[in-house]
């Protein structure tokens, strides 16, 4: 297995135009169909076949990368209702993770579920796409939350390193802007993926995409031999949440990032070794945040 420092340095010559063979998403797709009842399941089976092939043997990006170091994600699709027998509705959760130097751990990026996920598949009918254009709800779907995926971890490894991307998942809603599916409009919520990409794209929230470069380039990639150094950019980042909330506190991306890094910052913090009076001011701004989640982070204050 390729070390954690192998995969940075790699993925640091990806950034700066080195070249190395391969696709790279490595995608866990699977379709949960529980909740349909009296219906032939071969065709979740096919359609789970033919998402999986769609996002991992595509090239979405100019870039090649090695077999190995393919980026790791999951898209679980969970069918609610068949409307017809080629319609369907549901949702998806996409996860993002990243490898953290010199350790086994894999950071979350993103972990999020879109409740408005509406679309026509046809079995062993091919999944096109092409970019700039809307040919299905269902390839467009999966197209930007590749974009999206890709985005995510490129702004974890360089400051905005993740705008080609986020640029290409605008593509995908400014193509969709005539369909009749949910989810792709900036009228229909402000919680959508029309609004995902408009967030992080937005100068003035750019201290979200600050957050995840520093954040994990200069707070959990030191922790291996340099824990207080490592914990102190943390720190540093979770200030940068704060001046975000205090300027916007119903945005949805900070949303995405909180939900994304809570249980991991409850983690650092928590250590024992950590100073009383650095836990209790972490504490307050967490609570101050996250307020929905404000006992979550009384645990913090509890460890000894």
């Amino acid at each position: 297995m390729v070390s954690s420092k192998a995969r940075i340095i790699i993925l640091l010559c990806l950034l700066s135009g080195v070249r190395i063979y391969a696709q790279e998403l490595n995608c866990i797709v699977n379709v949960s169909s529980q909740k349909v009842e009296g219906t032939d399941k071969r065709v979740f089976e096919t359609l789970q076949s033919a998402m999986y092939e769609f996002i991992n043997n595509r090239k979405w990006t100019n870039y090649n990368v090695s077999a190995e170091e393919r980026i790791e994600c999951t898209f679980l699709l969970t069918i609610n209702d068949r409307m017809s027998a080629d319609e369907f509705l549901g949702t998806l959760n996409v996860v993002v993770r990243r490898p953290v130097l010199n350790s086994a751990y894999n950071s979350v990026l993103l972990n999020y579920i879109d409740k408005g996920i509406q679309f026509r598949y046809v079995e062993y009918q091919p999944l096109d796409y092409n970019d700039g254009s809307f040919t299905s709800n269902l390839t467009s779907l999966l197209a930007y939350y590749s974009y999206t995926v890709l985005a995510f971890y490129f702004d974890s490894f360089s400051p905005s390193g993740g705008t080609p991307f986020y640029e290409k998942a605008q593509e995908v809603v400014n193509a969709a802007q005539n369909s009749s599916e949910p989810g792709w409009k900036a009228f229909e919520s402000e919680k959508n993926r029309y609004w995902l990409v408009n967030n992080f794209l937005n100068p003035a929230y750019s201290g979200l995409r600050d957050f995840a470069y520093r954040y994990h380039r200069l707070g959990l990639d030191l922790m291996y031999d340099k824990v207080d150094q490592g914990r102190g950019s943390i720190s540093s980042c979770i200030e940068i949440l704060q001046r975000i909330y205090i300027a916007k506190p119903t945005l949805f991306a900070f949303q995405l990032t909180t939900d994304a890094k809570r249980d991991e910052i409850i983690n650092i913090f928590g250590d024992q070794r950590v100073p009383p009076v650095e836990k209790t001011n972490i504490v307050n701004i967490l609570k101050e945040i996250d307020p929905a989640n404000s006992s979550k982070y009384q645990v913090i204050l509890e460890s000894k």
